[in-house]
């Protein structure tokens, strides 16, 4: 049976936003972190579209180093005792994952 598979490529028609529980999802869940967001965007779509927001949700789903998130942390807006906790999350984080995969 030797068929093509073809697939249509249509134009880009909009975007549409996830549902709001989806929106900066683990971020939403570290409540001193949200706090300190809250502060900054009190109107829900400018949280939503923050890209100081989005790169945080990042970090705490895994995505980046902690070196990382030491050279930029500071350009987040945050308070210091929230830098400080954002890092702690993740330095937890990448522990555990180490952990979990046999590395010290």
């Amino acid at each position: 049976m030797n068929r093509k598979i073809l697939t249509e490529i249509i134009p880009y028609t909009g975007f549409y936003r996830a549902e709001d529980y989806h929106q900066k999802y683990k971020l939403c869940h570290a409540p001193e972190l949200m706090a300190e967001f809250k502060k900054m965007y009190p109107n829900y779509e400018d949280f939503v579209d923050s890209t100081a927001a989005a790169r945080v949700n990042g970090y705490l789903y895994g995505y980046g180093s902690l070196e990382n998130l030491q050279a930029e942390v500071n350009a987040f807006g945050l308070s210091v005792s929230a830098r400080e906790r954002l890092l702690d999350l993740v330095q937890k984080r990448d522990q555990r994952m180490r952990e979990f995969s046999g590395v010290s």
